[in-house]
């Protein structure tokens, strides 16, 4: 054990409930946009507006599926189940009248930040869309609105209320100023920082009115520039188009008003192309499941589920190309055992010739772990020429985890045939496998490429023969070549706080993906004990496998059958926000594993506070805080000396990795903050960019092309570790995204700034006491408060390396003491 001059122990933390609070805290943590619609349904005639409304946003905006509002005063649960029954996030709220969306406080989310969720039924206020647990941006519409066009302007807005002033009345303000007035019933954009709303002002005079026309408003005074003027396309009155005037091609949202002109009734005269225009979207449910089944494009996946479900389930015999449809998008999602089900029906009536198809019915069955029925149908999907490199890819991955070195070799070389530059057979085929050794050492910059989550060659040295039963096993992601530079360093990190020798004398590299069938199990239990870690391995959607659905391939009865000490250490529960596991298996797995083991560490509050939650009360205790180890990257590794002087640079790292569930609507915004940023910084250091996977230097491109922005670019993916900490040690800032960026730079004693995207940066920036380090990439402010926050750290450089290093000692005084304990249950 290397665990030398610690003292003293941190303090456990005790168990709590965290069903509600802890998805409140993770949202809080990440700052991520919550976007709302709203429509106010005044009385039950209004619903076949409502219904409109609903079709025809999700026919012109297929990708969009957000919280949808239904403000109400006591409409029938028949008129609420017709609106579920075309979105599935309709979220209805008691208000009195439309006034209260746009009066604090706002009718908003459900009191615990989540939306409400589908079918939600809660009612009252609680802080509403904009501030408390409620949405950060609502677009309100009415029962008299239909959408015409594409609304993604709309939702890149990020400040005051925005509104098309109408062109036809003009309102007096406090000041006695004139200006252009908006509608009480009008198309409404409204964010949190908009905590004053348009002033009633009464009805305007009636010169000012257009007959039949909404009433009007004045403009908001009170603050410069509060009320942001739309173009008139996003709210154009249909009052407009008298003498059958046609709609013109450019409007976005068409507004028949709250009046009397109702299209769903006898109409009004004189205004037939444009009812015609709101005709389009009245149609039957099954209509409108099949249009949007039919469109052409991108379609939201939960949208798309929502629509295709009912169609598939009465349709006789069901679609096979539909099934397959939805099959993907619950893969899409990390249902896997739902995508199965989906398929099950239709298996046998799908034909050879129909590979896509057995593309994804394969790649289902291999996410549950059934691996013979998944080669059949992954094998009938090679016949197609631009299917057959990813099918053989699966293949040889499927016939790796399963310990067919061969097979999986011979896979990878028939889908290279297909294609030379694929990337995932490439990879799978590689050189022979290596000798197990220690995971990423350093040995060259520049590693050849070797199999997945093999453990990387290590120098050639003299080695002495350890005997099995002194050996340590390791179930851990082993990266190499051009992987996760992060998941290069934590395999040795973890090893370090248990061994001064990381390598094969005294390490079992057990690959986490790999099945841990009979013959691995029959290796561990050689061994002195298991180690399980560290890394996000608590995570549904990367290698799924139904034996766990968390990374480790491992049934429930062989983990139940390790004999010797089995530790899990420094894993995270590594979900994203919006993103679920499917519990029950996880669950059992879960409860599986923390019965067996004899000390069960997780790197961070967040993580044991979700995991516990998923405990009975009788295993709760069992779950403490172990910090990751490249934290204590100073007192691990020997010799360690900080280095005497900085390269005047400051690193910036971004992660590309289920993009939508990082940036959501704000990746634009993120890009051109960022370039703020970089070019305010550029003045006091050289601004470089550290990739720790090539997929990361897709930043590095759009900066250029969007911004005009050059960085040079670190390929961290191809250092070894040594090489990894070494540069983040010799730089002044790092500004990072990825978990390990931050962790990696914290622990060689580098001050850092994190790029929020992902709970755990969060739950990290909390355990060490400085929530401050850390930036939203979804702030509205990111660029002056990322600048700001940077420049303090170069100003007083000294200072926050030192706050840097007295954080990183209350980690190691924890790693420490848990360290004692493990020696006691590892011998």
């Amino acid at each position: 054990m290397t665990a030398t001059d610690a003292t003293g122990a941190a303090s456990a933390t005790g168990a709590t409930e965290v069903t509600d609070a802890a998805t409140t805290r993770v949202r809080g943590g990440t700052g991520k946009r919550r976007i709302a619609f709203a429509c106010h349904v005044a009385h039950e005639d209004r619903v076949p507006g409502l219904l409109a409304l609903l079709r025809s946003l999700a026919l012109t905006n297929p990708g969009l599926c957000e919280d949808f509002l239904v403000l109400h005063d006591g409409l029938p649960e028949r008129a609420l189940d017709a609106a579920r029954r075309l979105h599935p996030r309709v979220v209805p709220r008691r208000a009195a009248s439309r006034r209260e969306l746009l009066t604090p406080p706002w009718p908003g989310a459900a009191a615990d930040g989540t939306g409400g969720g589908t079918g939600g039924t809660a009612t009252g206020t609680d802080g509403g869309p904009v501030g408390g647990a409620g949405y950060d941006t609502v677009v309100a519409f009415t029962t008299g609105m239909v959408v015409l066009g594409d609304l993604s302007d709309l939702l890149r807005l990020r400040h005051g209320i925005a509104a098309v002033p109408q062109p036809y009345a003009l309102a007096e303000g406090d000041d006695g100023t004139r200006a252009r007035a908006v509608r009480d019933d009008g198309l409404y954009v409204l964010q949190r920082d908009a905590a004053d709303p348009p002033p009633a002002t009464g009805e305007a005079s009636a010169a000012a009115r257009t007959p039949g026309g909404p009433r009007v408003r004045g403009e908001v005074p009170a603050r410069p520039g509060p009320l942001v003027h739309l173009d008139a396309r996003y709210d154009f009155l249909a009052a407009r188009l008298y003498d059958d005037a046609p709609v013109p091609d450019h409007v976005v949202v068409l507004d028949f008003g709250e009046g009397a002109h109702r299209p769903w009734d006898a109409g009004l005269p004189g205004h037939g192309p444009a009812e015609r225009a709101w005709r389009r979207y009245d149609m039957a449910d099954d209509a409108f499941r099949r249009a949007f089944c039919a469109l052409p494009g991108p379609r939201h996946p939960d949208l798309f589920a929502h629509c295709a479900a009912p169609l598939l389930a009465t349709g006789s015999p069901p679609s096979v190309n539909m099934a397959r449809e939805l099959a993907a998008v619950h893969l899409e999602r990390g249902r896997y055992e739902q995508a199965v089900e989906v398929l099950a029906p239709v298996l046998e009536r799908a034909q050879p010739d129909q590979p896509r198809f057995h593309e994804t019915a394969g790649t289902a069955l291999m996410a549950v772990s059934r691996y013979d029925e998944a080669e059949a149908h992954l094998l009938l999907a090679t016949a197609a020429p631009h299917l057959a490199p990813r099918a053989f890819a699966r293949l040889a991955r499927m016939a790796w985890l399963r310990g067919d070195d061969e097979a999986a070799r011979g896979y990878a070389r028939e889908g290279l045939d297909s294609d030379p530059t694929d990337r995932g057979c490439r990879t799978l085929y590689g050189p022979p496998p290596a000798p197990r050794g220690t995971p990423g050492d350093g040995a060259s910059d520049r590693p050849a490429p070797v199999p997945v989550s093999a453990p990387a060659p290590v120098p050639t040295r003299e080695r002495r023969q350890v005997p099995p039963a002194e050996q340590f096993a390791h179930v851990a992601l082993f990266s190499t070549g051009k992987e996760n530079a992060g998941d290069k360093v934590l395999p040795e990190a973890v090893r370090m706080c248990l061994d001064s020798d990381t390598g094969p004398d005294r390490w079992l590299s057990v690959p986490v993906h790999r099945l841990f069938d009979e013959r691995a199990l029959e290796q561990v239990n050689a061994r002195r004990a298991l180690v399980v870690g560290g890394g996000g391995l608590f995570l549904p959607d990367t290698w799924p496998n139904g034996n766990s659905a968390w990374q480790w391939n491992a049934p429930d009865d062989a983990v139940r059958r390790v004999t010797v000490p089995l530790a899990v250490f420094a894993v995270g529960y590594n979900a994203f926000d919006g993103q679920e596991y499917g519990r029950g298996r996880f669950v059992e797995s879960l409860r599986t594993l923390v019965e067996r083991s004899a000390f069960f560490g997780l790197r961070n509050h967040g993580s044991v506070e979700r995991v516990r939650d998923l405990l009975p009360a009788s295993l709760r205790d069992r779950v403490r805080w172990q910090p990751c180890p490249t934290t204590v990257t100073r007192h691990l590794v020997p010799g360690w000396t900080d280095p005497a002087e900085r390269a005047e640079t400051a690193l910036v790292n971004c992660a590309y990795d289920r993009a939508g569930l990082r940036f959501g609507h704000d990746y634009g915004h993120f890009l051109a903050q960022m370039a703020a940023a970089v070019r305010a910084l550029r003045g006091r250091v050289e601004v470089r960019y550290a990739a720790h996977l090539p997929a990361d230097e897709r930043f590095v491109h759009d900066l250029r092309r969007e911004h005009g922005l050059t960085l040079p670019v670190d390929p961290l993916h191809d250092f070894g570790n040594d090489a990894i900490r070494d540069h983040y040690a010799r730089t002044r800032l790092v500004i990072g995204m990825r978990g390990h960026a931050t962790m990696i730079a914290f622990g060689s004693g580098t001050p850092s700034i994190s790029l929020v995207s992902h709970p755990k940066l969060a739950y990290f920036l909390e355990d060490v006491g400085r929530p401050e380090w850390g930036v939203s990439v979804h702030d509205r402010e990111l660029g002056a408060v990322l600048t700001e926050r940077a420049t303090a750290f170069l100003d007083d450089h000294d200072a926050a390396v030192a706050d840097v290093h007295g954080r990183q000692r209350a980690l190691w005084r924890t790693t420490a003491e848990n360290l004692r304990e493990l020696g006691d249950v590892l011998g």
